[in-house]
C-alpha cells in the first residue's frame, strides 16, 4: 500500500469529520434558535462599547469631587492633591495634608503653627 494514499485518506477523513461537526453544531443551533445567540452578542458588544465611556465619565466625576488645588503652606507654590490624604510638595519637600479643602502642614495635636513676620526697624 502506498503511504501517500493512506495520508490522503486520513486527511480526507479528518476534513470530513470537521465539516460534519460544523454541520451538526449548525443544525443544533438552528433547532434551538439563533435569536438568543444574536441577542447575547449584541449585549456583549454594547457592554464593550459602553463600559469605557461610563468608566471615563465616572472617573471625571469622582476627580471633580475629590481633587483639591491650592498652594503649599510652606513655599506658596501651586499644589494638587486628593481630599483627606497626605502628599509631599515637589518644590520644597514639605509633607502637607489636605484637610477641609485646604493644604495644611501635619502637626502633632496641641502644636501651634505660626507665621513669621519680618519686621524692619527704621533708624
Amino acid at each position: 500500500m502506498n503511504l501517500n494514499q493512506s495520508q490522503r485518506i486520513s486527511l480526507g477523513i479528518s476534513a470530513l469529520r470537521s465539516w460534519f461537526t460544523f454541520i451538526l453544531i449548525f443544525l443544533l443551533l438552528g433547532y434551538v434558535g439563533l435569536g438568543w445567540l444574536l441577542k447575547s452578542l449584541l449585549v456583549l458588544f454594547g457592554l464593550i462599547l459602553v463600559t469605557p465611556i461610563l468608566l471615563f465619565v465616572g472617573l471625571r466625576w469622582w476627580l471633580g469631587r475629590n481633587l483639591i488645588q491650592g498652594t503649599c503652606p510652606s513655599c506658596g507654590n501651586p499644589l494638587t492633591g486628593l481630599k483627606n490624604t497626605q502628599t509631599t510638595c515637589p518644590f520644597c519637600g514639605q509633607s502637607v495634608a489636605v484637610e477641609n479643602a485646604n493644604f495644611q502642614r501635619p502637626t502633632e495635636p496641641g502644636t501651634i503653627d505660626v507665621q513669621a513676620v519680618d519686621v524692619t526697624t527704621v533708624d
